[in-house]
């Protein structure tokens, strides 16, 4: 194959279903703002960041985000299982390990990909958000 039909065959994936295939089509679901909640296109599912948003220290925190989380897969035809990948946003790593505690299990025994990171001032005092990236 020569630069130019390469060059056609990559710009092509995405554009073109494959044999077999319908076109993938982008669906929100849950009431649009200035962002929305979760939009999937094709089988890929993307949740917006999760916060808690009441009192209770990083173990409240982070079990609320993960129930949260999971109602909001189900409610689009995933499940906990599905996630591919988690962003993990920490108000203060020192709250790493307990927000682990209650982190690990809740995605099945094939954990997702994870990044965890420190942030400054995270929306609404809440301790932890995440976003998560599944399949439907």
């Amino acid at each position: 194959m020569g630069k130019g039909a390469a060059a056609a065959a990559v710009a092509a994936i995405g554009t073109a279903p494959l044999a077999g295939q319908t076109q993938a089509t982008k669906k929100i679901w849950g009431k649009p703002s200035l962002f929305s909640p979760a939009v999937s296109y094709g089988n890929l599912l993307f949740l917006s960041g999760v916060g808690y948003h009441k009192p209770g220290d990083i173990k409240v925190h982070t079990k609320g985000v993960l129930d949260e989380i999971q109602q909001r897969l189900e409610a689009a035809g995933s499940s906990m299982e599905k996630v591919l990948k988690v962003q993990v946003y920490l108000a203060d790593l020192k709250d790493y390990d307990a927000m682990n505690e209650v982190f690990r299990g809740r995605f099945g025994s094939e954990p997702p990909a994870r990044t965890t990171v420190a942030v400054a001032g995270l929306p609404g005092n809440s301790l932890v958000e995440m976003d998560v990236i599944a399949y439907i």
